[in-house]
């Protein structure tokens, strides 16, 4: 055999041995890339997106639009051929598995946790929305979930209000670990509750549940490594009573990242004129009860995404700002956004055509 031949042929059974051995070797990969992207203000599936009953709502027009991110299965395994595809691909990223999927947690359990968060979004965004109307919302701090094996398990539940700690009172869900952190483990720490049953009474009622308990717990030491603080082992969060019906519809999405543009959606819908002017708005962000926006992952898959389906300007979280504007997808506008007033006052410009003045990630 000549050996340029001989060369040849063995060059190629070499390529073809390393392209076998890419497709058999599992990294500890996984890849995001753009997701689906929704009009808060439109349908999904065939049923509008934000349904409002009991209150006045007004017409809409344009797009304001949640963005996701697809992520690859905690179960699944990138070969070495998938991965470098990946990093090449530019809309997009190979990250570690651990980013997506830390200390080993399963699909199941993400899945679970981004419901829990998506949820918890909907409601900030609910009262968000409505404090930037003037609509009065009522609040009151609950406990979330009570941890089993723990000093509260069987002494608080779920729904639970907490009005005070060691008779100091509550006012927020945060007030709640720095009240309980100020013990040392194995002391007593006393809460004053209204019990669930007791509040869901009331609320159907529509009345103001006033009888309290008080509820002594002794604390136990975080499991946490390297820590050494006093726990009873609950979470507490925030509950609401809003004057009117907000549904939020939209399936098979998690993670809290769609707070902002759920609550600019509520906001377009419950006042008189047009939030966008007709523009096509997408962007993203987590926000709080007081209608601060925060940062999310995925940020440059999400632009990729908007764009794509048409977005001309991106609503883009302050935080996220560096990693968004170092690729912008060509047509689009990212508008840094640090609160839903920033937001809200972008709009208004955009709708008036006044964009040289908007905030931009630069």
């Amino acid at each position: 055999m000549p050996r340029r031949t001989a060369t040849m042929l063995a060059s190629t059974l070499m390529l073809i041995a390393l392209l076998c051995a890419g497709v058999f070797i599992n990294v500890p990969y996984s890849e995001m890339s753009p997701g689906p992207t929704v009009n808060t203000l439109g349908e999904h599936d065939g049923e509008p997106v934000l349904q409002i009953s009991g209150r006045k709502t007004y017409p809409t027009s344009g797009h304001l639009n949640m963005t996701t991110v697809r992520v690859t299965s905690a179960d699944y395994n990138m070969n070495l051929v998938e991965a470098v595809y990946g990093w090449l691909a530019h809309d997009n990223k190979v990250v570690p598995h651990d980013t997506l999927y830390p200390n080993g947690k399963t699909e199941e359990q993400s899945t679970q946790e981004n419901a829990e968060e998506f949820s918890q979004s909907q409601e900030s965004a609910k009262v968000a929305a409505l404090k930037e109307i003037g609509i009065p919302v009522k609040s009151w701090v609950i406990v979330s979930t009570v941890v089993k094996d723990t000093p509260a398990e069987g002494r608080l539940h779920a729904g639970d209000v907490i009005k005070a700690v060691d008779g100091t009172a509550v006012k927020a869900y945060d007030d709640v670990a720095k009240l309980v952190t100020k013990h040392k483990a194995g002391e007593k720490v006393v809460f004053t509750i209204v019990p669930a049953k007791e509040q869901a009474a009331a609320e159907k009622q529509k009345k103001t549940a006033t009888r309290t308990e008080d509820i002594t717990i002794t604390t136990a030491k975080s499991d946490d490594s390297g820590e050494d603080r006093a726990i009873v082992g609950i979470s507490a969060g925030t509950d609401h009573t809003f004057p009117f019906t907000i549904d939020i519809k939209l399936a098979d999405v998690g993670g809290p990242s769609a707070g902002l543009m759920f609550a600019l959606g509520i906001v377009d819908k419950l006042t008189p004129g047009s939030l966008t002017g007709g523009k096509f708005v997408a962007g993203t962000g987590t926000i709080t009860d007081d209608g601060k926006v925060g940062p999310i992952g995925g940020i440059e898959m999400k632009t990729v995404g908007a764009r794509a389906k048409g977005a001309q300007y991106f609503l883009t979280p302050k935080d996220n700002c560096a990693a968004a504007a170092r690729d912008v997808p060509d047509g689009l506008t990212l508008v840094k956004v640090d609160t839903i007033d920033d937001a809200v006052s972008a709009l208004k410009d955009i709708r008036g055509g006044d964009t040289d003045g908007l905030p931009k990630c630069a």
